[in-house]
This record gives structure tokens, sequence and C-alpha cells, in this order.
């Protein structure tokens, strides 16, 4: 009696030991990956820990982090499944974001436009290969660089390839020093990357026009696609909250304590997701590497079209803007300024990189919002 009361003791002890599988083992390594590629990286700290974390939680055998009354399960259901989480950080990224550099070179945008063609291209080698229609499309997603609308998208088309995806895209938004520069260099000269523009002047943009630009987007986004409005919306509420002047406390606590605190509990619960029976599949590999693929394309799209728009263009653009097409803002503006001045230290294109960057902020979310629209 005595001897089965205590190996019924240790077993519940040590549960998590006893039923541990392998499979659980390789998250665990997983995330601690994460957590090593956070602290002594540097790569996307804000996120990558707390899903590396999130991810340890839910693959301990019997946590009581997730499951019916699990917290992590309870955030999953109030913050991702009703999307809820990805819009909050919208209007904190709205309220960091400055439009001026943008304003001042709209035509900016095509570079943003541009910079989606690994989205649509990535999706139809996402067909090919087997993946049903609206998953392909999270999956091109992607290549966006931007996480909350890769999450945003995912959490609708594609809910059980959520931690991939949202892994995928965070990843490389952190890896955006190390793959940009490779697929920028074998796609321009040298002197390509010399090239000067002109400077850009922020400060002449009227405070009238930086308050009127959130509402006209708003409004014309959601008159082409309503169902844009939550993304764009949000995104552009948290730009008048910075550009209005006279709500600053609140601005001020969009970009700070709100993006701080949807930025920790998105990613605690992001992690919570890479659930090993879901994550160790082929399947998820074959995510991972096509997220690449699509980072890529979109990458070489906006070079390629700077160089396109060079032919007709007397006052030439430095082509490395193109690559600052993608939302992963401010990281491609600074890597790609970096480039230009390793070619030549005088050159300073930092606005016009932020311009684009910006630009691509946009049309991210557009690209979404098509995708949401065309098959929902």
């Amino acid at each position: 009696m005595f001897q089965l009361g205590v190996t019924g003791l240790m077993d519940a002890l040590f549960s998590g030991l006893t039923n541990m599988s392998w499979q659980q083992v390789v998250m665990l390594a997983v995330g601690g990956t994460l957590i090593y590629l956070a602290i002594r990286k540097e790569y996307e700290p804000l996120l990558l820990l707390p899903i590396g974390f999130g991810a340890i939680l839910t693959n301990i055998p019997g946590s009581s982090a997730i499951g019916r009354h699990g917290f992590l399960t309870i955030l999953y259901e109030a913050g991702i499944a009703t999307e809820l989480f990805p819009i909050l950080i919208f209007i904190g990224i709205g309220a960091m974001v400055d439009f001026g550099p943008l304003l001042e070179q709209p035509f900016m945008l095509f570079f943003g436009a541009a910079a989606q063609l690994g989205i649509f291209l990535t999706m139809t080698f996402a067909v090919l290969a087997r993946f049903p229609l609206h998953e392909a499309a999270a999956i091109g997603i992607i290549g966006t660089a931007d996480g909350p609308t890769s999450i945003y998208v995912a959490s609708i088309l594609a809910p059980r390839l959520l931690a991939p995806i949202s892994v995928a895209a965070y990843s490389y938004m952190s890896l955006v020093p190390i793959i940009q520069p490779p697929v920028v260099r074998a796609l321009t000269t040298s002197d390509e990357r010399k090239i000067r523009m002109e400077p850009v002047r922020s400060k002449r943009i009227s405070r009238l026009v930086r308050i009127l630009f959130p509402v006209m987007v708003t409004l014309v986004s959601g008159l082409i696609a309503p169902v844009s409005l939550a993304l764009v919306g949000s995104l552009m509420f948290g730009n008048l909250l910075k550009e209005a002047g006279v709500v600053d406390k609140l601005s001020k606590t969009a970009q700070n304590e709100l993006a701080n605190l949807v930025t920790l509990l998105l990613g605690i619960t992001i992690g919570s997701t890479m659930t090993a029976d879901q994550f160790l599949k082929p399947g998820t590999l074959l995510i991972i590497f096509m997220g690449l693929v699509a980072f890529v394309l979109d990458t070489a799209g906006g070079v390629l079209f700077a160089k396109v728009m060079n032919l007709f263009l007397k006052r030439k653009v430095n082509p490395m803007i193109g690559a600052c097409g993608l939302s992963a803002f401010p990281m491609s503006a600074r890597v790609i300024h970096r480039m230009a001045q390793h070619e030549d230290p005088s050159n300073f294109i930092l606005m016009q990189a932020v311009s684009a960057n910006v630009a691509g902020q946009i049309a991210s979310i557009i690209a979404g919002a098509m995708m949401l629209a065309m098959l929902t």
C-alpha cells in the first residue's frame, strides 16, 4: 500500500518528465533557440523571447498553462481568435509612424506596391504544393514581413497554420540584415548603389495634411474594400492620435504601454500554438521555406521595379530603395541606408528609405485585405 502510494506520488510529481515525447523535446529546444536568438543575437527580442518561452510552456506534458483553464488558452481565445491583439498592435504602430517623408514623395507608394510581388508568386507556389487556396494566401502574406498582418490573415484564413506562419514572419523580420543585402547586391551594380537622391524635407508637410491623411486613407480604403477597415483603420487611428497634437497622453500610451503590453501577450500566446503535434510536420518546414521565398521575391520585386523606373526618370532613384517596400519598419530602411553608406560614406538616403518602408506598411495591409476580400 505504502509502495503504491509513493509510486503514485512520484508519477504525479514527475508526470512532465515521464510523459515527455521526443517531439516535445525538440519543441523545447526550438523554444530555447528562439530565446537564445532574442537575447544573444538580439533578433526581434520583443517577440522572439516571449514566443520562445510560450513554446516551452505549452510543450511540457500536462502543462496547466494550456487547456480549458490555462491562461495561454484564455489569451488565445480572447486575443488571437478574435483578432484583437493584431488590431491593437496596429494602433501602436500607427502612433509611431511618421508619414511625412511619404507625403513629401508620394511616388514611393509604388515601391510599397511592387514589393508585394512575392506574396502572389508564393501563393501560386503554395497552391502547386497542394495547399488549399485560403491557406496558400495566408502563407504568401509572410512575404509582407509584417507580423501583425500575417497573424490577422492567418487567424481568419488558416488557423491551423497560425504557429508556423507567425514564427516565420517574425523570424524573417528579424533576419532582414542577413537576407536583404545579398539579394540587393545580386540585382544592382556598385554604380547603382551609389546613386544620390534629392533630400527629403518632410517638415514642409502642413499639420492639416498630416491630420487629413489618416482620415482620407481610411475613407478611401473603406469605400473600396470595407474588409480592410479593421487593419487600415486601426493603423490610421493610431497615426491620427499622433498627428492631432491634442491627445499626447493617448498617443504616448499607444506607442509605449499599449504596444509593449500587447506585444508581450501576443508573443507568448503565439508561442503557445507551437505544439509538437502541429508544428513538427513536413508541411511546417515547407511553409517556413516558402515564407523565405516570399521574402526574397518581395525584396527582388521592389529593386527590379526601381530599375525599370530608372529607364524613364531623368533624376534616377537608388534602386536599393525598392527593397524597403517591405513592411519591416524601420529595420529595412536602416539596412539599405547602411548599404548605401558602405558604397559612398557621404550618400544619405535614409529618409527616402523610410518613405518606401512606410509605403510598405500600407501596401502590406492592403495586400492582406485583398486576400480576405477575395477569400472570405
